[in-house]
């Protein structure tokens, strides 16, 4: 299968307002799920929900009036999860080039219409920058399984 991007471009609007007059990082977080949503129903073909969204790191506040564009990409594929690389970036209209405002992960399971998990097809890295991007994915559920082992106590 081809690991085409999934790209949304659009306005932020005055809706998107936080108290600070920036757009709020609850809408920055609605736009991940939904491009990290229609990124992994398109891989696996079913409806898939969101299991795991980690380390959303927000570097530069995205001003009302910009066009936002958020890119969503598999990286990689367990025998049901898509862990799906998300990238916001924003624009001022006048300029012409785009910069990255915010970066997580998110992790997708399919499922069927009783919530069983399905299978999805496997994603094999092709290029360095996408084996790079593997192992990335890779380290991070390491990292994951260290912290929820920390965070059992307190469950």
């Amino acid at each position: 299968m081809e690991n085409k991007p999934i790209t949304f471009q659009f306005i932020s609007e005055p809706s998107d307002v936080n108290y600070g007059g920036n757009v709020h990082g609850g809408s920055v977080m609605k736009w991940i799920d939904q491009a990290g949503y229609a990124c992994a129903t398109t891989w696996s073909g079913n409806y898939s929900v969101t299991v795991y969204v980690g380390g959303i790191r927000f570097y530069e506040p995205i001003k009302i009036g910009e066009i936002v564009k958020v890119e969503a990409q598999v990286i990689y594929t367990g025998s049901s999860s898509m862990h799906i690389s998300i990238n916001v970036f924003s624009r001022n209209l006048k300029q012409p080039n785009f910069d990255k405002k915010t970066h997580c992960i998110i992790v997708f399971v399919a499922v069927d219409e009783n919530g069983k998990k399905l299978p999805v097809p496997k994603w094999i890295p092709e290029t360095d920058e996408e084996k790079q991007q593997e192992q990335y994915a890779i380290r991070l559920m390491q990292l994951r399984t260290q912290i929820e082992n920390e965070m059992k106590p307190f469950l």
